[in-house]
């Protein structure tokens, strides 16, 4: 887990692009079931993400998606995509294409700015 309060968690997903991971603490099983609150910690989360992602990483794309049809409760993946990754165009979920051949800026530093811009956003709120 790299970042949590109490309506969310942020986890790394292992692979062979950044990819992110949010959830919620409390099990809900689709969006709708969620307080106004966690919706906007979510929303709040996915946008930080992102921009930092599209900065730090430069990728092609940021894929962003909630299916919870193998995990049924409410999460949401944010994933750098790009053109010589191992799926592109298709979703990570899809068939593969080729090796991939990513090169992206270390997830260690990314990680720890994010971890700051988190903590600086969801305490001043």
């Amino acid at each position: 887990m790299i970042y949590s309060n109490p309506l969310i968690y942020i986890e790394i997903h292992d692979s062979e692009i950044p990819w992110l991971k949010i959830f919620t603490h409390t099990h809900h099983k689709e969006f709708s079931e969620c307080t106004r609150e966690e919706k906007e910690s979510i929303w709040e989360s996915l946008d930080i993400i992102e921009r930092k992602m599209l900065a730090y990483f430069k990728p092609d794309k940021i894929n962003i998606a909630s299916f919870g049809n193998m995990l049924p409760r409410v999460h949401w993946h944010i994933m750098a995509r790009y053109a010589n990754d191992s799926y592109f165009p298709e979703p990570m979920w899809g068939v593969k294409q080729r090796e991939g051949l990513v090169s992206t800026a270390p997830m260690e530093l990314f990680v720890e700015e994010l971890k700051i811009e988190l903590a600086s956003r969801f305490t001043a709120s």
